[in-house]
């Protein structure tokens, strides 16, 4: 899910710029800037692959696990920055037909490959963006979705392709509405995780005693449910040995066959710390506030 959300948001801007400005170069029959326009998703597609690439080989390079779990703690916090800018800026501008427009004649006016770095550049923004999220949303969950991510791209294509080159009337703005409230969501989850990793990094790394505290035991919980156990009466909502633990955990553990998709989207844990829970309603109401004052703002 998280997979089909995140490829159909960043490859529906993306189609959309790439529509817009095609749709501009073919009505005035600017054939070179049309060979640019294409060359330049090709090779921003394949930048992208290797920019994905690099940020995950950047992340298995480090050999220490409490600096991962710091390092995936504040790629959180970054990614989740970055997000909240694309649902409430980007996505604003993206929609605007008339912004990109401009910017389009003013490439084409530009002597040499304007039209090739706009278009390079606008779409490796949306694939470093996609990376980034991508590799967020598999921190939370364990799990990746190849049939959610083609999905998602695939739609994202289409839908483009209907509403800029076929003209199809289709409400731009109510795409990005229900979009952009999900995403709200999974920014607010990806900060609570990364909260859970900067944990992971103080007891990992032995510094508990700098927050005054001795044993991991120690760390005030707002709840502690769930635990995995050794037997079970009944197993029909439990799985046995998940992860390799040689225990049972219930389905709604985070780590379970329903917890880890309420994990991987909503921020989900079973025994979050208070700072956690905290700033997982902080960021949860701002993200919400500010997507009601873009959406349903008053004229």
């Amino acid at each position: 899910m998280n997979e089909f959300i995140i490829t159909f948001r960043e490859c529906l801007e993306a189609s959309l710029i790439v529509g817009i400005i095609y749709t501009l170069l073919e009505k005035n029959n600017l054939k070179r800037e049309l060979q640019q326009l294409w060359l330049a998703v090709f090779a921003a597609i394949i930048a992208s692959g290797i920019v994905a690439v690099c940020i995950n080989y950047a992340k298995e390079s480090i050999g220490n696990i409490a600096i991962q779990s710091l390092f995936e703690g504040l790629s959180m916090y970054v990614t989740a920055i970055l997000l909240w800018y694309v649902i409430f800026w980007l996505s604003k501008h993206v929609s605007e037909k008339s912004a990109m427009e401009d910017k389009t004649k003013k490439a084409v006016e530009t002597a040499g490959w304007g039209i090739f770095l706009v278009v390079f550049f606008a779409i490796l923004r949306e694939g470093f963006e996609t990376a980034l999220f991508l590799m967020g949303s598999f921190n939370m969950s364990g799990s990746f979705s190849y049939l959610g991510f083609f999905a998602g791209m695939i739609s994202a294509i289409l839908i483009g392709y209907a509403i800029v080159v076929q003209g199809r009337k289709i409400n731009l703005r109510a795409f990005f509405r229900g979009t952009t409230l999900m995403l709200v969501i999974f920014a607010s989850g990806m900060v609570a995780y990364g909260t859970h990793e900067i944990e992971e990094f103080i007891v990992k790394g032995n510094h508990l005693e700098s927050i005054g505290i001795k044993q991991k035991s120690e760390i005030p919980r707002v709840w502690n449910i769930l635990e995995p156990k050794d037997e079970v009466d009944n197993t029909i909502f439990y799985s046995y040995n998940l992860k390799g633990k040689n225990k049972y955990t219930h389905l709604l553990h985070d780590n379970g066959r329903v917890g880890n998709f309420f994990k991987g989207f909503f921020g989900y844990n079973s025994n979050p710390n208070w700072p956690e829970v905290i700033l997982w309603l902080l960021s949860l109401f701002f993200g919400i506030k500010m997507w009601k004052s873009f959406y349903f703002k008053k004229n």
